[in-house]
């Protein structure tokens, strides 16, 4: 009877580890097609991505995941507070400052937006289920493709059919890199085609800003993020959040985020797979 038992316990747990998302990780997976990487070494060198997926489950969500480091620095590693949570994420290396100027970072993360767009389906995920999210330069890099449609039409892809636009602490003005590439100090605030603020539109997909308290903020990184809200609300835009996290840093505010990033990837999607049926 004990030997059942355990026989029992055994048949089950093993059952229950089968049934658990299994994942694969794929990684320096070149986004740029190679008739231009081909003509390009720092493009053929830095325009890679990771991708981690579940690989026994279909119509995923997908979130991708551009670094921070001022558009000058940092690394396109596989955030580890977003793995294991049933959804794929892709993380992002771009070209970088001083090696290149604006809008060279900006093209390279519509590059690989475009490439998840065109292939997630074919590892199971839904292309109605692709988020966008990351933090500071990487949550301008967010911002940018999905607020100015010229840089995704290039790939025919509309950004509005981004699933929702979740940065971290995310310049909403023109980033201070571009603003230095242009002779501009970094306190000096500018809003151009380079900044997000010029491209409030209120037909753009779901968006929730998160930021650090305001008085910790780089460079009132808040206030830039509650203008942007404010200006999203004043042209209607129907689905606008600002997440502020009292008590922490520019950087400290990344780990409480991811908690918040997830929630509302799941929130979102699950309005998705409703409206259009996709359970």
């Amino acid at each position: 009877m004990f030997r059942k038992q355990i026989s029992l316990i055994l048949i089950l747990v093993f059952a229950f580890n089968f049934a658990q998302t299994q994942y694969k990780t794929e990684s320096n997976i070149s986004y740029y097609p190679e008739k231009i990487s081909k003509t390009d070494a720092y493009i053929s060198s830095q325009c890679k991505l990771n991708f981690y997926y579940p690989s026994n489950i279909k119509n995923f969500s997908t979130v991708i995941w551009f670094h921070g480091g001022g558009l000058t620095g940092g690394n396109n590693e596989l955030p580890k507070e977003l793995l294991n949570e049933n959804i794929a994420v892709v993380s992002v290396e771009y070209r970088l400052a001083p090696k290149v100027k604006a809008p060279a970072y900006i093209e390279d993360a519509a590059a690989a937006t475009a490439w998840v767009f065109e292939n997630i389906e074919k590892y199971g995920g839904n292309k109605n289920l692709i988020f966008q999210s990351g933090h500071s330069a990487g949550g301008y890099l967010a911002t940018m493709i999905t607020l100015d449609k010229k840089y995704l039409q290039k790939y025919k892809i509309d950004a509005n059919q981004i699933a929702g636009l979740i940065p971290f602490s995310g310049q909403a003005i023109t980033h201070f890199q571009v603003r230095k590439e242009q002779g501009i100090s970094e306190l000096q605030p500018t809003i151009d085609q380079y900044a997000p603020l010029f491209h409030v539109r209120k037909d753009a997909p779901p968006i929730v800003l998160i930021t650090g308290d305001r008085e910790l903020e780089l460079f009132g990184r808040y206030e830039e993020n509650a203008y942007l809200a404010r200006m999203l609300k004043l042209v209607n835009h129907p689905s606008i959040k600002l997440l502020e996290e009292d008590g922490f840093d520019h950087v400290a505010m990344a780990k409480p985020g991811f908690p918040l990033l997830l929630k509302e990837i799941r929130e979102l999607s699950k309005k998705i797979k409703t409206q259009k049926n996709l359970e």
